[in-house]
């Protein structure tokens, strides 16, 4: 779902570890010693989880405002600010002193003051020493973005062994720690010449999203920042305050500069990144695509493509399992999933020379339920994949021929319309005249079904009007 989905030559094995997403609050949280704040450099373990977003413009543009909010914070240090290449909806803030934007959350910014808003919200979560208050390293992966309502606490546990991988802060603050991070946005945001009522708008597209999603699989913002009825008019109230804090002089909002500078901005899922349909896994870069068991849920990330039985009582991931042979491929595997005597048979699987990997998982402090592992250690030219089936030991005979099939079905992928699948992008228009946003939506072919996700991201009604020379948003290949 996003980036590159082999961009490591690292087995990476993070088929997440539930109990490790609940953050530990110490005890006595005022005696924490405070962490230098040296975040100007991402962090390997962030980029290598979603990615570096490739786009100097973008980055220079949130670096530039990120510094000059830095100057005038309560904590000046030497803070960096990133935008990694996820379509979630987020932005999140290290302790260490780095401000993370998802190009998801960019897409769904209207204006600059939106932006800066958020952005010093979360500099304020930096800056008020939230994130070492709470003293908890959370290990994570890209599949705590969906993968928490698709596999079972059982599964989650049998594959705590696999969780040593990439681990980054996402940490879920209390409603006290969000408003004062929500003041301190407002301060920061009003104080560089932005319009903070703004960062109050965009928490009602942010509530939009999750409405027009169910609450969906993929949580964002509001997941790992809790949101409340009364924020909304809290922040209203907030900026207006601050707005006659500065003389009530006229605050920037600088809607169509923004606007201009994420046009062609990647919007949504990337198909290049590997995409599924009909319970097909395509990998157009790899020349690669996997048949999904009926049914199965499903979740990619950069590390690893992930289905589960839809109870969560099975997983299967596929993997990147380095440039070496297959052998020392295998034993990585082995050592890595904690495989008690496993026993390897060479194999051919379309092809492509292989290897199974089979062996109970050694017994852990964290996991509670024996579990079995069959892993397939597939070879194409001088990259070898690992596709690795989990399940319960005493049902491990039910999931067998699901796990076999899968395997069987890794082939080459020759379909030209695959192959060359395009993804969508922001696209800004201007407004030929009067207008709803409705009619402008249907004049540029946006099908009608996607008109309120499309105001949504513009956020707006459908039956708001445009008036000439109005900029707006569509998506586009």
């Amino acid at each position: 779902m996003a980036l590159t989905f082999f961009r490591t030559g690292a087995l990476a094995l993070a088929l997440l570890p539930l109990a490790a997403l609940v953050p530990r609050t110490p005890a006595h949280p005022t005696t924490a010693v405070a962490a230098p704040l040296q975040g100007a450099k991402p962090d390997p373990e962030v980029i290598a989880q979603f990615g570096l977003f490739e786009n100097p413009k973008l980055q220079q543009y949130i670096a530039k405002q990120g510094k000059q909010m830095t100057a005038i914070s309560d904590r000046p240090g030497d803070y960096g600010f990133t935008i990694v290449d996820s379509p979630i909806i987020n932005a999140f803030a290290t302790p260490d002193g780095h401000v993370y934007f998802t190009r998801g959350i960019m897409a769904y910014f209207n204006n600059e003051a939106q932006f800066t808003g958020v952005l010093g919200h979360e500099l304020g979560h930096i800056t008020a020493r939230h994130g070492q208050k709470q003293q908890t390293r959370s290990t994570i992966t890209s599949l705590v973005l969906g993968v928490a309502s698709m596999a079972s606490k059982t599964v989650a546990s049998l594959a705590q062994p696999l969780s040593q991988g990439a681990g980054v802060w996402l940490l879920k603050y209390s409603r006290d720690a969000e408003n004062e991070a929500d003041q301190l946005g407002v301060k920061y945001s009003t104080k560089t010449g932005y319009d903070a009522a703004q960062m109050a708008d965009f928490f009602l597209t942010l509530e939009r999203t999750e409405k027009a999603s169910g609450g969906g699989s993929t949580p964002g913002f509001l997941s790992s920042h809790p949101n409340s009825a009364d924020r909304y008019q809290r922040v209203k109230g907030l900026a207006a305050q601050a707005k006659q804090s500065v003389g009530g002089r006229a605050l920037t909002v600088n809607r169509d500069t923004y606007l201009r500078s994420i046009d062609g901005l990647p919007y949504g899922e990337d198909p290049r990144q590997g995409f599924v349909e009909n319970s097909t896994f395509y990998l157009p870069e790899q020349k690669l695509r996997l048949p999904i068991p009926s049914g199965w849920k499903t979740q990619n990330s950069p590390e690893q493509f992930q289905m589960a039985e839809p109870n969560g009582k099975a997983i299967i991931a596929l993997v990147p399992a380095g440039t070496g042979t297959l052998d020392a491929a295998a034993q990585s595997l082995a050592k890595q999933l904690g495989l008690n005597s496993p026993s390897a048979q060479q194999t051919t699987i379309n092809s492509f020379p292989a290897v199974v990997v089979e062996g109970d998982q050694a017994a852990s402090s964290q996991q509670s339920t024996p579990a079995h592992v069959r892993a397939y250690l597939i070879q194409d030219g001088k990259s070898v994949y690992g596709l690795i089936g989990l399940a319960p030991t005493a049902s491990f005979g039910t999931y067998a021929p699901q796990f076999n099939n899968v395997a069987q079905g890794f082939q080459r992928l020759t379909e030209a319309d695959k192959l060359n699948r395009q993804g969508e992008r922001i696209r800004i228009k201007t407004a030929t005249g009067a207008t709803t946003l409705a009619s402008a939506l249907a004049a540029n072919g946006v099908p009608s079904k996607r008109y309120e996700e499309i105001a949504i991201l513009n956020g707006m009604q459908t039956t708001d009007r445009l008036s000439k020379g109005m900029l707006y948003k569509i998506v586009a290949k």
